[in-house]
């Protein structure tokens, strides 16, 4: 709820960072802890991992259904990653924010740019960057969920990724993740209460002036 008492508009929250960082962590504690935040499915053309669930943690399609959705402005952002493509239906998100709920995004710079080209109002963007390139590597390895391959390829990735954190409205370091999380919190409920967000302030507001003159 707002100062007004209404339901305000949502807010799409984007955490991105290169890989290891933290930010796939982040966001599912962020999810754990606050119900009025639900994460934005994204649709993807790689096959699913083992504990991945279509629908639940992406939504997997062929490249073909991929390109069609691309053609009917049906993504908010898409971008190709290490040869998969990845994108952000649309019509979910529009229908959450109208709710009042905020969208959370774990996206890449390139997706968060086409989002702030699109829906520039609703964003909020946060950059994730990890304490150093050493700890970076040392996290990628200890999720063991890539190849040696495509570990070293993540990691030559990473110096371009950090290089568009001025980019971004906010930048974190996560040295702890639940100290982190506090400070994503504390970001995200400052978003909230923008006077732009609350719906019906400037009714109440007029409404005030008016009885007090």
């Amino acid at each position: 709820m707002t100062a007004t008492g209404k339901k305000r508009r949502g807010l799409m929250l984007v955490l991105s960072s290169p890989s290891g960082a933290g930010k796939t962590t982040l966001s599912r504690m962020l999810l754990e802890s606050d119900p009025n935040v639900k994460m934005s499915i994204s649709v993807t053309t790689r096959a699913p991992r083992p504990t991945e669930v279509d629908g639940v943690d992406y939504s997997f399609v062929d490249q073909v259904r991929f390109d069609e959705m691309v053609a009917g402005d049906e993504l908010f952002e898409y971008a190709t990653v290490f040869g998969n493509s990845y994108g952000t239906p649309r019509k979910p998100v529009e229908e959450a924010l109208a709710a009042g709920r905020d969208v959370l995004f774990d996206i890449d710079w390139q997706g968060t740019q086409q989002l702030a080209q699109k829906a520039h109002g609703d964003l909020v963007s946060i950059f994730i960057l990890p304490p150093s390139i050493a700890e970076l590597e040392r996290r990628l390895r200890n999720r063991a969920q890539d190849s040696e391959e495509v570990v070293r390829k993540r990691m030559a990735k990473a110096t371009g990724e950090i290089s568009h954190w001025r980019e971004y409205d906010y930048v974190r370091v996560n040295h702890d993740p639940a100290e982190c999380l506090g400070e994503i919190r504390i970001i995200l409920n400052a978003e909230r209460m923008r006077t732009d967000r609350q719906v019906g302030l400037l009714s109440l507001v007029q409404d005030l002036m008016r009885d007090g003159s």
